[in-house]
Protein backbone atom coordinates (compact mmCIF):
# COMPACT_ATOMS: atom_id res chain seq x y z
CA UNK A 1 0.00 0.00 0.00
CA UNK A 2 1.29 3.38 -0.90
CA UNK A 3 1.70 5.66 2.11
CA UNK A 4 0.07 9.03 1.97
CA UNK A 5 2.45 11.96 2.16
CA UNK A 6 2.26 13.87 5.44
CA UNK A 7 -0.07 16.84 5.37
CA UNK A 8 1.40 20.25 4.71
CA UNK A 9 2.22 22.15 7.88
CA UNK A 10 0.10 25.17 8.74
CA UNK A 11 1.14 28.36 7.04
CA UNK A 12 4.12 29.96 8.73
CA UNK A 13 5.48 26.69 10.30
CA UNK A 14 8.64 24.92 9.15
CA UNK A 15 8.68 21.27 8.07
CA UNK A 16 10.12 18.77 10.57
CA UNK A 17 13.88 18.79 10.44
CA UNK A 18 14.00 22.10 8.57
CA UNK A 19 15.33 25.37 9.96
CA UNK A 20 12.98 28.29 10.44
CA UNK A 21 12.52 30.11 7.14
CA UNK A 22 14.34 33.39 6.66
CA UNK A 23 11.75 36.14 6.72
CA UNK A 24 13.98 39.23 7.05
CA UNK A 25 16.75 40.06 4.56
CA UNK A 26 20.29 40.08 5.92
CA UNK A 27 21.41 43.41 7.36
CA UNK A 28 17.98 44.50 8.56
CA UNK A 29 17.63 44.25 12.36
CA UNK A 30 14.63 42.41 13.75
CA UNK A 31 12.17 44.43 15.79
CA UNK A 32 11.44 43.19 19.27
CA UNK A 33 8.29 41.11 19.53
CA UNK A 34 6.84 43.46 22.08
CA UNK A 35 7.45 47.07 21.17
CA UNK A 36 7.14 49.53 24.02
CA UNK A 37 4.22 51.85 23.48
CA UNK A 38 5.08 55.54 23.70
CA UNK A 39 4.18 57.00 27.10
CA UNK A 40 0.84 58.77 27.17
CA UNK A 41 0.73 62.31 28.40
CA UNK A 42 -0.81 62.21 31.85
CA UNK A 43 -3.89 64.24 32.68
CA UNK A 44 -3.59 66.48 35.73
CA UNK A 45 -6.35 67.36 38.17
CA UNK A 46 -5.82 70.09 40.73
CA UNK A 47 -8.28 70.94 43.51
CA UNK A 48 -7.81 74.50 44.76
CA UNK A 49 -9.49 75.27 48.06
CA UNK A 50 -8.89 76.93 51.38
CA UNK A 51 -9.95 80.02 53.24
CA UNK A 52 -11.93 82.78 51.59
CA UNK A 53 -9.63 85.78 51.16
CA UNK A 54 -6.46 83.66 51.10
CA UNK A 55 -5.83 84.13 47.37
CA UNK A 56 -7.92 81.58 45.49
CA UNK A 57 -8.93 84.07 42.78
CA UNK A 58 -5.32 85.08 42.15
CA UNK A 59 -4.27 81.42 42.09
CA UNK A 60 -6.96 80.62 39.52
CA UNK A 61 -5.75 83.49 37.31
CA UNK A 62 -2.14 82.24 37.45
CA UNK A 63 -3.22 78.71 36.55
CA UNK A 64 -5.22 80.02 33.60
CA UNK A 65 -2.13 81.88 32.37
CA UNK A 66 -0.26 78.57 32.59
CA UNK A 67 -2.81 77.03 30.19
CA UNK A 68 -4.83 75.13 32.79
CA UNK A 69 -8.58 74.78 32.24
CA UNK A 70 -9.92 76.54 35.33
CA UNK A 71 -13.41 76.11 36.74
CA UNK A 72 -14.32 78.36 39.68
CA UNK A 73 -16.93 77.55 42.35
CA UNK A 74 -17.71 74.14 40.85
CA UNK A 75 -20.13 71.94 42.83
CA UNK A 76 -18.12 68.84 43.88
CA UNK A 77 -20.61 66.39 42.31
CA UNK A 78 -19.74 67.89 38.90
CA UNK A 79 -16.05 67.12 39.31
CA UNK A 80 -16.47 63.53 38.09
CA UNK A 81 -18.13 64.51 34.76
CA UNK A 82 -15.48 67.19 34.22
CA UNK A 83 -12.65 64.73 34.83
CA UNK A 84 -14.34 62.23 32.50
CA UNK A 85 -14.25 64.80 29.68
CA UNK A 86 -10.47 65.24 29.91
CA UNK A 87 -8.25 63.89 27.15
CA UNK A 88 -4.47 63.37 27.54
CA UNK A 89 -3.97 63.53 23.76
CA UNK A 90 -5.77 66.82 23.21
CA UNK A 91 -8.39 69.20 24.47
CA UNK A 92 -8.45 69.60 28.24
CA UNK A 93 -5.38 67.93 29.75
CA UNK A 94 -4.92 70.00 32.92
CA UNK A 95 -8.00 70.79 34.98
CA UNK A 96 -7.98 73.09 38.00
CA UNK A 97 -11.20 73.22 40.00
CA UNK A 98 -11.69 75.89 42.66
CA UNK A 99 -13.98 74.30 45.25
CA UNK A 100 -14.84 76.09 48.49
CA UNK A 101 -17.56 77.01 50.95
CA UNK A 102 -19.28 79.27 48.44
CA UNK A 103 -20.86 76.02 47.27
CA UNK A 104 -22.79 75.99 50.59
CA UNK A 105 -24.43 72.59 51.16
CA UNK A 106 -22.79 71.18 48.01
CA UNK A 107 -19.34 71.66 49.57
CA UNK A 108 -20.07 68.84 52.03
CA UNK A 109 -20.05 66.39 49.10
CA UNK A 110 -16.38 67.01 48.30
CA UNK A 111 -14.95 64.37 50.67
CA UNK A 112 -17.14 61.63 49.16
CA UNK A 113 -16.18 62.69 45.62
CA UNK A 114 -12.47 62.59 46.44
CA UNK A 115 -12.82 59.16 48.04
CA UNK A 116 -14.52 57.92 44.87
CA UNK A 117 -11.63 59.29 42.82
CA UNK A 118 -9.14 57.34 44.94
CA UNK A 119 -11.17 54.16 44.53
CA UNK A 120 -11.25 54.65 40.74
CA UNK A 121 -7.52 55.36 40.51
CA UNK A 122 -8.02 58.99 39.46
CA UNK A 123 -5.01 61.01 40.57
CA UNK A 124 -5.41 64.53 41.86
CA UNK A 125 -3.64 67.08 44.00
CA UNK A 126 -5.09 69.45 46.58
CA UNK A 127 -3.72 72.95 47.13
CA UNK A 128 -5.01 74.55 50.32
CA UNK A 129 -4.63 78.32 50.70
CA UNK A 130 -4.67 79.85 54.15
CA UNK A 131 -3.89 83.04 56.02
CA UNK A 132 -4.09 84.12 59.64
CA UNK A 133 -7.34 85.58 60.95
CA UNK A 134 -6.01 89.15 61.19
CA UNK A 135 -4.91 89.10 57.54
CA UNK A 136 -8.24 87.67 56.37
CA UNK A 137 -10.19 90.31 58.31
CA UNK A 138 -8.04 93.10 56.88
CA UNK A 139 -8.51 91.83 53.32
CA UNK A 140 -12.28 91.62 53.72
CA UNK A 141 -12.41 95.12 55.17
CA UNK A 142 -10.40 96.43 52.21
CA UNK A 143 -12.81 95.02 49.63
CA UNK A 144 -15.87 95.78 51.82
CA UNK A 145 -17.53 92.46 51.16
CA UNK A 146 -19.06 90.06 53.69
CA UNK A 147 -17.61 86.64 54.35
CA UNK A 148 -19.71 83.92 52.59
CA UNK A 149 -20.45 82.26 55.96
CA UNK A 150 -20.84 85.45 57.96
CA UNK A 151 -24.63 85.53 57.93
CA UNK A 152 -25.92 87.86 60.64
CA UNK A 153 -22.62 87.61 62.52
CA UNK A 154 -19.18 89.16 62.08
CA UNK A 155 -16.32 88.45 59.71
CA UNK A 156 -14.58 86.55 62.51
CA UNK A 157 -17.67 84.35 62.89
CA UNK A 158 -17.56 83.50 59.20
CA UNK A 159 -13.83 82.73 59.32
CA UNK A 160 -14.30 80.42 62.32
CA UNK A 161 -17.12 78.55 60.58
CA UNK A 162 -15.03 78.16 57.42
CA UNK A 163 -12.05 76.79 59.34
CA UNK A 164 -14.30 74.20 60.91
CA UNK A 165 -15.77 73.12 57.56
CA UNK A 166 -12.42 72.90 55.77
CA UNK A 167 -10.25 71.32 58.48
CA UNK A 168 -10.48 67.84 56.92
CA UNK A 169 -9.52 69.21 53.50
CA UNK A 170 -6.60 71.04 55.08
CA UNK A 171 -5.29 67.79 56.57
CA UNK A 172 -5.58 66.02 53.21
CA UNK A 173 -3.92 68.78 51.18
CA UNK A 174 -0.82 67.93 49.16
CA UNK A 175 0.30 71.56 49.34
CA UNK A 176 -0.46 73.97 52.17
CA UNK A 177 0.26 77.59 51.32
CA UNK A 178 0.08 80.37 53.92
CA UNK A 179 -0.38 83.67 52.07
CA UNK A 180 -0.43 85.96 55.12
CA UNK A 181 2.85 87.68 54.24
CA UNK A 182 2.83 87.19 50.46
CA UNK A 183 2.25 89.92 47.89
CA UNK A 184 0.14 89.06 44.85
CA UNK A 185 3.35 88.70 42.81
CA UNK A 186 4.95 86.43 45.41
CA UNK A 187 1.81 84.29 45.52
CA UNK A 188 1.86 83.96 41.74
CA UNK A 189 5.50 82.87 41.91
CA UNK A 190 4.74 80.22 44.52
CA UNK A 191 1.85 78.85 42.47
CA UNK A 192 4.10 78.60 39.44
CA UNK A 193 6.67 76.70 41.48
CA UNK A 194 3.99 74.25 42.61
CA UNK A 195 2.38 73.43 39.27
CA UNK A 196 4.58 74.63 36.42
CA UNK A 197 6.61 72.02 34.54
CA UNK A 198 10.14 72.48 33.31
CA UNK A 199 8.87 73.15 29.80
CA UNK A 200 6.71 76.09 30.81
CA UNK A 201 7.68 79.57 29.61
CA UNK A 202 6.95 82.42 32.03
CA UNK A 203 7.02 85.01 29.22
CA UNK A 204 5.62 84.71 25.70
CA UNK A 205 7.16 87.25 23.29
CA UNK A 206 5.60 88.41 20.05
CA UNK A 207 7.90 90.20 17.60
CA UNK A 208 5.65 92.02 15.15
CA UNK A 209 6.62 93.90 12.01
CA UNK A 210 4.40 96.76 10.85
CA UNK A 211 4.23 99.74 8.54
CA UNK A 212 4.13 103.22 10.10
CA UNK A 213 1.80 104.40 7.38
CA UNK A 214 -0.81 101.93 8.70
CA UNK A 215 -0.38 103.00 12.32
CA UNK A 216 1.56 101.71 15.33
CA UNK A 217 0.13 98.47 16.83
CA UNK A 218 -2.07 99.34 19.81
CA UNK A 219 -0.79 96.46 21.93
CA UNK A 220 2.92 97.15 21.40
CA UNK A 221 5.02 97.27 24.59
CA UNK A 222 8.18 98.34 22.73
CA UNK A 223 8.44 100.04 19.33
CA UNK A 224 11.54 99.88 17.14
CA UNK A 225 11.94 102.24 14.17
CA UNK A 226 13.82 100.70 11.23
CA UNK A 227 13.41 103.71 8.94
CA UNK A 228 17.00 104.85 9.59
CA UNK A 229 18.10 102.14 7.14
CA UNK A 230 18.09 102.47 3.34
CA UNK A 231 14.82 101.24 1.86
CA UNK A 232 15.08 98.12 -0.38
CA UNK A 233 11.93 99.36 -2.12
CA UNK A 234 14.14 101.59 -4.24
CA UNK A 235 16.24 98.64 -5.43
CA UNK A 236 14.45 97.34 -8.53
CA UNK A 237 15.56 93.73 -8.01
CA UNK A 238 14.25 93.72 -4.41
CA UNK A 239 11.07 95.77 -4.69
CA UNK A 240 8.76 92.80 -5.38
CA UNK A 241 10.32 90.68 -2.59
CA UNK A 242 9.78 90.88 1.19
CA UNK A 243 11.99 90.83 4.26
CA UNK A 244 11.40 87.07 4.54
CA UNK A 245 13.22 86.51 1.27
CA UNK A 246 16.97 85.89 1.59
CA UNK A 247 18.09 88.62 -0.87
CA UNK A 248 16.20 91.31 1.06
CA UNK A 249 17.30 90.01 4.47
CA UNK A 250 20.93 89.94 3.36
CA UNK A 251 20.63 93.45 1.91
CA UNK A 252 19.02 94.91 5.05
CA UNK A 253 21.31 93.20 7.57
CA UNK A 254 24.31 94.10 5.40
CA UNK A 255 23.56 97.83 5.60
CA UNK A 256 25.94 99.84 7.81
CA UNK A 257 24.87 99.57 11.44
CA UNK A 258 21.92 97.21 10.85
CA UNK A 259 23.35 94.02 12.35
CA UNK A 260 24.96 95.91 15.24
CA UNK A 261 21.67 97.67 15.97
CA UNK A 262 19.46 94.58 16.16
CA UNK A 263 22.04 92.56 18.12
CA UNK A 264 22.48 95.44 20.55
CA UNK A 265 18.73 95.77 20.92
CA UNK A 266 18.40 92.07 21.76
CA UNK A 267 21.07 92.52 24.44
CA UNK A 268 19.28 95.62 25.71
CA UNK A 269 16.14 93.53 26.23
CA UNK A 270 17.89 91.01 28.51
CA UNK A 271 17.43 92.90 31.82
CA UNK A 272 14.01 94.15 30.72
CA UNK A 273 12.71 90.63 30.07
CA UNK A 274 14.12 89.42 33.39
CA UNK A 275 12.27 92.24 35.12
CA UNK A 276 9.02 91.37 33.35
CA UNK A 277 9.31 87.76 34.54
CA UNK A 278 9.93 88.94 38.12
CA UNK A 279 6.83 91.18 37.91
CA UNK A 280 4.67 88.31 36.59
CA UNK A 281 4.18 89.82 33.13
CA UNK A 282 3.23 86.95 30.86
CA UNK A 283 3.03 88.52 27.40
CA UNK A 284 5.24 91.03 25.59
CA UNK A 285 4.93 92.55 22.13
CA UNK A 286 7.91 94.15 20.42
CA UNK A 287 6.85 96.03 17.28
CA UNK A 288 9.43 96.73 14.57
CA UNK A 289 8.28 99.28 12.02
CA UNK A 290 9.34 100.67 8.68
CA UNK A 291 7.39 102.69 6.11
CA UNK A 292 5.23 99.95 4.61
CA UNK A 293 5.96 96.93 6.78
CA UNK A 294 7.31 94.89 3.88
CA UNK A 295 11.11 94.95 3.79
CA UNK A 296 13.21 96.44 6.62
CA UNK A 297 10.84 95.76 9.54
CA UNK A 298 10.23 92.19 8.40
CA UNK A 299 13.93 91.39 8.03
CA UNK A 300 14.87 92.95 11.37
CA UNK A 301 11.98 91.37 13.28
CA UNK A 302 12.86 87.94 11.90
CA UNK A 303 16.46 88.42 13.02
CA UNK A 304 15.35 89.65 16.44
CA UNK A 305 13.21 86.53 16.83
CA UNK A 306 16.24 84.34 16.12
CA UNK A 307 18.36 86.20 18.68
CA UNK A 308 15.71 85.97 21.40
CA UNK A 309 15.10 82.27 20.79
CA UNK A 310 18.83 81.68 21.12
CA UNK A 311 18.52 83.21 24.59
CA UNK A 312 15.90 80.59 25.54
CA UNK A 313 12.75 82.69 25.10
CA UNK A 314 9.47 81.56 23.59
CA UNK A 315 9.03 83.81 20.54
CA UNK A 316 6.62 84.03 17.64
CA UNK A 317 6.99 86.32 14.63
CA UNK A 318 3.97 88.15 13.22
CA UNK A 319 4.02 90.37 10.14
CA UNK A 320 0.96 92.53 10.43
CA UNK A 321 1.09 94.48 7.19
CA UNK A 322 2.80 92.03 4.88
CA UNK A 323 0.81 91.78 1.67
CA UNK A 324 -1.20 94.98 2.16
CA UNK A 325 0.48 96.76 -0.71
Amino acid sequence: MTEKPPPDPPAGEALPGEADPVTVPDGIPLLEARATAPPRERSEVLIVSGMSGAGRTRTAAVLQDLDWYVVDNLPPRLLAPMVGMMSPSGGVRRLAAVVDVRGKEFFAELSAVLEAFRAQGIEYRIVYLDADDATLVRRYEQVRRPHPLQGEGTIIDGIAAERDLTQDLRRRADTYLDTSTLTVHELAGRVREIVAGEDSHPLAITVQSFGFKYGIPLDADHVVDARFLANPYWVTELRHLTGKDAPVAEYVLGLPGAAEFIEGYAALLDPILAGYVAEQKHYLTVAVGCTGGKHRSVALSERLGVLLRARGHLVRNVHRDLGRE
